[in-house]
């Protein structure tokens, strides 16, 4: 049997439990309203490219300005749709299309609302310094040792490269090396520095454009597609279940100069939250614009 002391810590537990119960149950719902009013945490999703980098933040931003809670994770690229998909992440501000995410939208895209480019004149393609002299993929013979120097595995435009080495005869033989963006940043300016060659799968908006000397190799076989997309991407029921969050998303878009503002600042150390937090204050009448018509919680 219990002594009395062991019946007191035994009562003023339960009665802890019972209290963090009630609160859990009465988290958020501040006017007893239904669920789709008190729903205020947001849960977004992105690839640590340097372009997803700066947008997601830049939206979550907004969102928090509003009230809301936000969650921004990082993930593989086709963990990021199927998280979408799923509906274990509201959205993601992060798609390429309609070439360098095309597999993962064929196999996601039924089960999610693309609700239309925030950015346009985007581009991915394989990338070198100025100063070599190969201007094609087709040029390429025994440059760098032949090797790519890629960003994660699984990510669009390393899917392409790996197609581009299966499409173009002067690269059998040649190696797909991938690492994360930050590690193909840090070799292209080791490698800028040292005047050596280097190929790496790039893309276009990307502060290292503004940084060093490069250009896009040519594409005949038009293996990496021509002018890309940055589409929004939101699970199903999402406008029904934050009405708010869905309008923001919905409206959110913005230019290659916008972006690159953003990502200019986070290359130079500021961190993405602080940096997001500055383009938003500097902005105010486009964040306007994608938050028309929504009070703050």
């Amino acid at each position: 049997m219990f002594t009395a002391k062991w019946k007191r810590i035994i009562t003023a537990g339960l009665s802890v439990s019972m209290a963090a119960l009630l609160l859990a149950g009465c988290g958020g719902n501040d006017s007893g309203s239904s669920k789709t009013s008190d729903k205020k945490e947001v849960k977004l999703s992105y690839v640590e490219w340097d372009t997803e980098v700066a947008s997601t933040n830049v939206v979550a931003t907004v969102l928090r300005d509003l009230g809301y809670k936000v969650e921004v994770t990082p993930l593989d690229n086709a963990v990021m749709w199927q998280a979408v998909a799923t509906g274990k992440s509201d959205g993601m501000v992060a798609a390429w299309l309609p070439t360098t995410h095309s597999a993962q939208y064929k196999k996601y895209g039924k089960d999610v609302e693309n609700l239309g480019p925030n950015l346009k004149g985007a581009k991915v393609g394989l990338v070198v310094p100025q100063y070599m002299k190969a201007d094609s993929i087709a040029d390429l013979k025994d440059q760098a040792g032949k090797k790519i120097t890629g960003i994660e595995a699984g990510a669009g435009v390393c899917m392409k490269a790996e197609n581009a080495i299966k499409e173009y005869p002067n690269l059998n033989g040649w190696e797909l090396e991938t690492s994360s963006s930050g590690a193909m940043v840090t070799a292209l300016g080791r490698a800028i520095k040292d005047k050596k060659d280097i190929i790496i799968t790039g893309w276009t908006p990307h502060w290292m454009f503004a940084t060093y000397k490069l250009k896009y190799l040519e594409d005949p076989k038009g293996v990496f597609g021509k002018e890309e997309q940055i589409h929004t991407i939101v699970r199903k029921d999402l406008k029904k279940d934050m009405p708010d969050v869905y309008t923001v998303l919905d409206n959110f878009n913005w230019t290659v100069e916008d972006i690159n503002a953003v990502m200019l600042d986070i290359s130079k150390g500021m961190k993405p939250e602080e940096a997001a937090q500055k383009w938003v204050k500097a902005h105010p009448d486009k964040v306007a614009e994608w938050t028309k018509g929504i009070s703050k919680k």
